[in-house]
């Protein structure tokens, strides 16, 4: 029997320690955001950031999703701070439904599941969805954050190559008649990163694709009410040929505020309630009372009337920006005009490499995104991402005279 002093002098010895579990091996192959890197690099106040896609702050509604809060609080406290159902805020799903239908894409509210940001969206369908392994197919660039999570996943990526007009339906034709993809993910209208809006011919040729190579099509729409000239080109998922296999992502984010981080998607009732089963693993249920507070906005608001406000402002910086870049970048540099959304795509010419050159330009008090961590296949070193949205026109036209120093 051992004495009370010998276990004392065990409890006192050195013990050997064994290093903890290494972090999973689905983490290898996925690297940090290079645009949230970015971002905190210009975070100084004196940085004119075209970098970030951020909307403009002082555009949010303060007043209105403040009264929206208040209202909830006063009048259904207790249930609006308690825990609610995984699908999502009855009322929310209405509106959100309604307003798709507006929009030429008939939905009811038991189409949809709300989620925290659309970029969950994104992360449920993959966990439903892709396997390691599975071949996924991307626009080429891509949405970094859509490549992160199919790294997650580990998914093999397959890029899809792009021109001016987005997609190009013959070289996806190609590739899927190659590979046995399970899914196309896809940002059709004013693409992150370039801008880039796919036409209603190439949009069917998407769809008529997914039919007939027998993949889900994945089309997110965050930026589709941001149009400033042009038509509205239809919803893939409108598509009679797409119906059964489209799945829409959409988000308050760029209409009303970010940080409320609510997203939804509309899929087809297998795989909504597959997403529901991997969302109650995620976080059960979506903020209760951010939900009820986004649908009293609605009810109460003219969400409408405050978009139209903030494309009038975009618009104008948008054009403060195309007017400003031929004096800022080189000689022989290329870009879009974009109907809508946050970003302009430009290309410098043969031996500039964006990425080389934005240590330069941060020193000159103005950022960008480099385009080239966009791609999955061969990058482009010459490309790089502006944004148009968080900055004044004045603030602009001052961030382009800058940015022209960097190549002086």
């Amino acid at each position: 029997m051992l004495s009370a002093d010998s276990v004392r002098a065990d409890a006192t010895a050195p013990v050997s320690s064994v290093p903890a579990p290494a972090t999973a091996a689905r983490l290898g192959n996925v690297g940090s955001s290079p645009v949230r890197e970015i971002l905190a690099l210009t975070a100084r106040p004196e940085v004119i950031s075209f970098a970030g896609g951020l909307p403009a702050p002082e555009l949010f509604d303060v007043e209105g999703i403040r009264a929206a809060y208040d209202r909830v609080l006063t009048e259904n406290p207790r249930s609006a701070l308690q825990y609610s159902t995984t699908e999502g805020d009855p009322e929310l799903r209405t509106a959100v439904a309604a307003r798709l239908t507006a929009r030429g894409l008939p939905t009811e509210a038991d189409d949809l599941l709300v989620t925290t940001g659309s970029q969950q969206a994104l992360t449920l369908l993959t966990t439903a969805l892709v396997e390691p392994g599975a071949v996924v197919l991307v626009e080429d660039p891509c949405y970094l954050a859509a490549l992160q999570t199919f790294g997650f996943a580990g998914a093999r990526v397959v890029p899809v190559p792009t021109d001016d007009d987005g997609i190009v339906p013959e070289a996806l034709e190609e590739i899927a008649a190659r590979e046995k993809a399970t899914l196309l993910y896809i940002v059709p209208t004013f693409q992150n990163p370039t801008g880039r809006t796919l036409p209603a011919e190439r949009r069917h040729a998407v769809a008529e694709a997914a039919a007939r190579h027998g993949f889900w099509i994945v089309e997110d729409d965050p930026y589709g009410e941001l149009r400033y000239e042009g038509e509205r080109a239809p919803c893939i998922a409108a598509d009679p040929v797409a119906a059964d296999r489209t799945v829409l992502l959409g988000s308050f984010s760029k209409v009303m505020a970010p940080g409320l981080r609510l997203g939804y998607l509309r899929a087809p009732a297998g795989l909504r309630r597959a997403c529901v089963i991997a969302k109650q693993a995620a976080d059960l249920h979506t903020s209760t009372i951010d939900q009820a507070a986004a649908a009293r906005y609605l009810r109460d608001s003219d969400l409408d009337a405050h978009v139209a406000v903030i494309r009038a402002a975009y618009r104008e910086r948008r054009d403060a920006m195309l007017g400003g870049l031929p004096g800022a970048l080189p000689e022989g540099s290329r870009w879009n005009r974009p109907e809508g959304g946050m970003f302009i795509w430009a290309t410098l010419p043969t031996g500039h490499d964006a990425t080389a050159l934005l240590r330069t330009a941060i020193g000159h008090e103005v950022a960008y995104v480099p385009g080239a961590p966009f791609f999955c296949g061969e990058p482009d070193r010459g490309a790089m991402r502006l944004s148009f949205t968080t900055h004044s026109a004045d603030e602009i036209r001052e961030g382009l005279r800058r940015l022209a120093k960097s190549f002086a």
